[in-house]
């Protein structure tokens, strides 16, 4: 098992349906916010249909761990909040959009946010902190996502799904 991680698809169907086609049967989704984009998304865009993807987590059949980012609305999916602390393999994980900013809870142990579509992993003192960067609209043109299993955290390209930079828990 392990945690699938992404933020910022911002309706993308074609993502949407990327992500469930990559994840395993036991994997964790988590969204860090921008999933929808119910707020500034583009319906003239051929691939905008955050229906289509609503109505798919009607059916999703794994655990998810969503937060709303900047460009959701949440009267469009109800039921979650900007910010959330879940526990996975022993650790404190706090998932947030990144914007606006937000006081991360003491005992953190990993911190995944979203925001800038430009990914990052990197370790400060104690704690993990990561940006999966975007699948759909990446502002670096390196798709990613990212990942988080037992014993270690990475960052991985969609073209080849290799790690490119990978922290040992």
């Amino acid at each position: 098992m392990k945690l699938f991680i992404t933020a910022d698809i911002h309706g993308s169907l074609n993502t949407w349906l990327t992500i469930q086609a990559l994840m395993q049967k036991t994997d964790i989704l988590v969204v860090a916010g921008d999933l929808f984009d119910t707020r500034y998304g583009n319906p003239c865009h051929p691939d905008y249909d955050p229906e289509a993807i609503r109505r798919e987590l009607g059916s999703f059949d794994r655990q998810i761990y969503y937060v709303y980012g900047n460009c959701d609305e949440p009267s469009f999916f109800p039921g979650h909040d900007h910010t959330l602390t879940f526990f996975f393999n022993g650790r404190t994980v706090f998932l947030h959009h990144g914007f606006p900013r937000v006081q991360i809870p003491a005992g953190t142990d990993i911190i995944i946010q979203g925001h800038t579509h430009v990914w990052s992993l990197e370790k400060q003192h104690q704690q993990i902190h990561m940006n999966p960067g975007s699948m759909a609209r990446p502002r670096n043109r390196q798709a990613t996502f990212g990942t988080l299993d037992d014993t270690h955290m990475s960052i991985r390209s969609l073209e080849t799904g290799s790690p490119l930079k990978t922290i040992a828990l």
